[in-house]
């Protein structure tokens, strides 16, 4: 019986720590812009983009047109912003789960 209870409490233990854990992803605060006007990325038109690392994505899950004009003086295809996004890369895109356009740091009066 005791070794029932022994092999029984040790299937259990295995079994439970073989469970699938979820990826947990952490918010990045990441460069934002256009990915050909400012990033150098090849594709046709005006795209959303992240550089992480140094390193730029296309971004899937939010677009250029939802952060204002992109041709502004401070839209995406004239300026560089900083974002804070959730989300991974696969297959060399950033698949974002959240996207949010940081405000604009104030520049210092000289």
């Amino acid at each position: 019986m005791k070794n029932f209870s022994l092999i029984s409490l040790l299937f259990v233990t295995l079994s439970l720590s073989a469970q699938d854990k979820k990826e947990v992803l952490k918010t990045q605060i990441v460069e934002a812009s256009c990915g050909q006007c400012q990033f150098g990325l090849k594709a046709k038109g005006c795209d959303l983009a992240v550089r992480i690392d140094g390193k730029a994505y296309f971004v899937d899950g939010s677009s250029i047109d939802k952060h204002g004009d992109a041709h502004a003086t401070d839209g995406f295809c004239e300026a560089i912003r900083k974002a804070a996004v959730v989300g991974k890369v696969k297959n060399d895109r950033f698949i974002a789960t959240s996207f949010t356009l940081l405000p604009e740091e104030n520049k210092e009066q000289k």
